[in-house]
């Protein structure tokens, strides 16, 4: 067969594919629409929410099921996701799911970097009523969901996330290369280089309080996340900003490590001093430089 003639057939393969997919949408449009309760979870910032919530001001929601921090492939979808965030969100309410319990989800995210919702479905019977949990074991996929005006919700499709899906450009793109695709196994971290990972995070000391709140709010267009008596969580362009009541005026960063003992024994030793234990893995540590910072061991 000529080079002339495989490209042909490739692009007449690639039009049946396209073909077969568009057949698939209006397949899975065919499957009737399945009301379902109004689920209870918990968020990464520890707030009770309702399914019903997490549509926001949309009346469309995506729901991806995670398997949890443990699992490198998930992350790495959650990855992606991340980078496409802000076009999701313009379309339908976006939220990502998993067993992981609120602290983890925090520390994680916030060491990824990720901009999006995220709820805990421990406790919950949400995964193996929608067909994502089975005998104990998690499987990672999207929900789609609606709600009508009376407050209804519907689940309105679903599907399996794994390697070659059409939610991950990651297989397609080495598919191209000499070697493919088929060694390849993501991992969590890849700056090996470095012990400490930073965060999305950043703390602020201020003075004024209310005044601070009202700047950040409505002169620089920050989102106000949630407020209480001494600190408010503002986010911007995927960055988490708490501002805390302080005549200290301190700017504080983050870093998340996964061997808090060895991380913390390197920063002393090079002349770091820690200036507050919140428990045996969390400090705040002060360089000899003046960059102040949080420091934190990531569960493995």
């Amino acid at each position: 067969m000529s080079s002339e003639d495989i490209h042909y057939e490739i692009e007449q393969l690639e039009q049946e594919i396209l073909e077969k997919k568009k057949q698939l949408v209006q397949l899975r449009k065919s499957v009737p629409e399945q009301k379902v309760e109004n689920y209870q979870f918990v968020t990464s910032d520890r707030e009770e929410v309702s399914l019903h919530d997490l549509f926001q001001e949309k009346d469309e929601l995506i729901l991806i099921h995670n398997m949890g921090h443990s699992c490198s492939y998930c992350t790495m979808w959650a990855d992606g996701f991340n980078g496409i965030y802000e076009h999701l969100i313009q379309k339908a309410a976006f939220v990502l799911s998993s067993p992981d319990t609120p602290e983890v989800q925090e520390d994680f995210a916030a060491s990824r970097g990720w901009k999006f919702l995220m709820v805990s479905t421990k406790g919950t019977t949400f995964k193996q009523d929608l067909g994502f949990e089975k005998d104990g074991y998690y499987m990672p996929g999207v929900s789609t969901f609606r709600k009508d005006v009376e407050g209804n919700i519907y689940h309105h499709a679903k599907a399996p996330l794994g390697p070659r899906d059409d939610y991950n450009v990651v297989w397609h793109l080495f598919d191209l290369l000499p070697s493919g695709s088929e060694d390849f196994h993501p991992k969590k971290r890849y700056n090996s280089q470095s012990l400490f990972h930073i965060t999305n995070n950043i703390a602020v000391q201020v003075k004024d309080y209310d005044k601070a709140i009202n700047f950040y709010e409505n002169i620089l267009g920050m989102k106000l996340e949630r407020s209480f008596e001494k600190e408010t969580k503002f986010s911007v362009g995927g960055n988490h900003l708490f501002i805390e009541d302080s005549k200290s005026e301190n700017v504080f960063f983050e870093f998340a490590v996964k061997d808090f003992q060895h991380a913390r024994d390197k920063l002393v030793e090079h002349g770091c001093i820690i200036t507050k234990d919140y428990h045996e893995k969390s400090v705040l540590v002060a360089d000899p430089f003046g960059l102040k910072f949080h420091l934190f061991e990531i569960e493995k």
